[in-house]
């Protein structure tokens, strides 16, 4: 049995979809109640990560667990150990963590403290582990949704600098490889798309897509920490900005994990665009 925490996100749903379809049993994780379109046969636990006691009912007898912490879990909360004992308590052989790239590009960034003390105790743990590091997300563009669909305008800062975004369904099929094979123990993956593309060329692609113009307005740095400030700590938005405004060497390089894992190319910016062009019309 497998525990998928974060089910209802864009990870998480499509874990617990590809883990269904490969007949494994699965319990999908969230704080909200069960959502409209799970997977038959998939068992749901309103629970929560950041509260193991709550985490019991759906860790019994579980064989591996995927780890996500979402929104206020990454700055604070229950301490790994205390998950981890639960999950060793309720049979749970093997974890994967869902980690950042910036774990190992910035070690010292404080928006990631708490993510590095979770890397930490799983590889501490005497569990089977594999932990994941992704680069940031080809979903983040529908942060841009309202406003491509209203004004058909991006709003975005650094134009002109290029990152290797991933696609969020990429992350979750080497999740599920690494949930349900052996060959992925110990291993610490760094998950980026296919290819280094800046906001002004994301801008573009999606244009493409609707079949009209949308233009791109660049943002400076402090337009852009005012607007992040309204829904993210002040570590984080200096910390997103950093990446996103100054990257480092090894941020900008494509990683090779996604083929090595699942034996082909990861999918590029315009792939993702394709499967949520709904959200921009």
């Amino acid at each position: 049995m497998i525990v998928v925490t974060g089910a209802t996100g864009n990870i998480g749903r499509t874990l617990v979809g590809l883990l269904a379809e490969a007949g494994e049993e699965t319990v999908a994780v969230s704080r909200r109640p069960r959502p409209v379109g799970h997977p038959a046969g998939v068992r749901h636990v309103q629970a929560d990560v950041g509260d193991s006691a709550s985490m019991r009912p759906a860790l019994e007898g579980a064989d591996a667990l995927f780890v996500l912490l979402g929104g206020e879990l990454n700055i604070r909360g229950e301490g790994p150990d205390a998950l981890l004992g639960v999950a060793a308590d309720s049979g749970v052989k093997r974890v994967v963590l869902l980690s950042s790239q910036v774990n190992s590009t910035r070690p010292e960034a404080r928006s990631h403290a708490r993510l590095r003390q979770f890397e930490t105790a799983v590889r501490a743990s005497g569990l089977d582990f594999a932990v994941l590091r992704p680069s940031g997300f080809a979903s983040n563009a529908l942060a841009w949704a309202e406003s491509v669909r209203t004004r058909r305008t991006v709003l975005a800062p650094f134009g002109d600098v290029a990152l290797p975004v991933i696609d969020p369904a990429d992350i979750a099929e080497v999740a599920a490889a690494a949930l349900c094979g052996d060959d992925h123990t110990g291993r610490t993956y760094e998950l980026t798309g296919p290819e280094v593309i800046s906001p002004r060329r994301q801008t573009a692609v999606i244009s493409q897509a609707l079949g009209e113009e949308v233009t791109f307005v660049e943002l400076s740095r402090a337009d852009a920490h005012a607007h992040m400030a309204q829904f993210m700590p002040e570590d984080v938005v200096g910390g997103t900005l950093d990446v996103l405004g100054v990257p480092r060497p090894a941020e900008q390089e494509v990683s090779p994990a996604v083929e090595d894992v699942l034996h082909r190319p990861a999918r590029p910016f315009g792939a993702w665009v394709a499967r949520n062009l709904a959200a921009f019309r």
